[in-house]
């Protein structure tokens, strides 16, 4: 079961020109396009229709860059610098931080850099007002080149545009719908015993063998389902948008327990794991299954989900 809403990653695509790897989202819902078909299937080059995923991001600013070094087998943070106006919105306040130039001099003994930020989901109007700190990791070749793009973005807002372009190929990382306390049928498929069984029917018929004289883990029982970590891999981004075109992707009546989309937005193809409203974590794709294309799309449903 997962520990926090922000799930954790622990491998990052390798890139040689500096860029932003990681983004912020709240999944929206889902709705449904027509698009003209460009993979290798039989349908290529007609008008297919596709189930989507909105995806919305609070305001993403980047505030400070963290420096790691090798201590004994891991890499630990040895070093921070903060942007002093942009750190106070996060409680950091009057910090006595090496400046990124200082940083810079000693670029040679890091073994990597990641640049802090924090998200902002006050103006998404889905009631969750809590700002989220976290690390972004940086694309390039040494950490020299990482630390002169961190110095161009701290202190400003990471624009959507900036990091992602429509066909590319990202990963989700979320935490899955939680489901309660299930049973051994509901929560791992095992077939129903017959009707006179013990005057049961929905359980396991064996706990295991006599030897060894215990319950192994692998003996199906009742317990908590859902709510994991789950990671979709090679997800394709069909739409972007901004803020000002939301009305363009957002059905009469609103998203089916989340509402109107108000801050730039994705339409991503196929489903994710998770309810309405909840935190996502958007990588670029760490193995993309092909080169990306700019989708056409001819038309969105702006049909009411209320009654779905």
């Amino acid at each position: 079961m997962a520990k926090r809403l922000l799930p954790r990653v622990r491998n990052w695509p390798a890139t040689a020109e500096p860029s932003v790897q990681s983004l912020l989202a709240f999944k929206v819902g889902m709705t449904h396009v027509m698009m003209i078909d460009d993979s290798q299937s039989h349908t290529k080059g007609q008008e297919v229709m596709r189930a989507v995923t909105a995806v919305v991001l609070p305001k993403i600013f980047v505030y400070g860059a963290r420096a790691y070094g090798k201590k004994y087998l891991y890499s630990q943070p040895v070093a921070e610098t903060y942007d002093a106006a942009t750190a106070q919105k996060v409680g950091i306040k009057d910090a006595k931080v090496p400046k990124i130039e200082e940083l810079k001099k000693g670029a040679s003994t890091y073994s990597d850099v990641t640049a802090l930020a924090f998200a902002d989901p006050g103006s998404l109007g889905i009631g969750i007002k809590k700002t989220l700190r976290f690390e972004i990791p940086v694309g390039g070749k040494d950490v020299a080149s990482k630390l002169a793009f961190i110095e161009k973005i701290i202190g400003k807002e990471l624009k959507l545009g900036e990091v992602l372009a429509n066909g590319d190929f990202i990963d989700v990382i979320s935490v899955s719908k939680g489901k309660g306390w299930e049973g051994p049928v509901h929560r791992f498929h095992v077939a129903r015993q017959f009707h006179k069984a013990t005057g049961k029917v929905r359980h396991v018929g064996s706990l295991g063998a006599w030897h060894p004289p215990k319950v192994m883990f692998s003996v199906p029982q009742a317990g908590h389902m859902g709510f994991n970590y789950r990671t979709d891999l090679n997800k394709r981004v069909l739409k972007i948008g901004t803020a000002q075109d939301a009305e363009a992707v957002t059905p009469r009546g609103g998203f089916l327990n989340f509402g109107n989309i108000r801050n730039d937005y994705l339409l991503i193809d196929g489903s994710i794991p998770g309810p309405a409203k909840r935190l996502l974590r958007i990588r670029k794709a760490l193995r993309p299954s092909r080169k990306p294309v700019a989708p056409k799309l001819t038309y969105v449903s702006l049909e009411s989900k209320q009654g779905a």
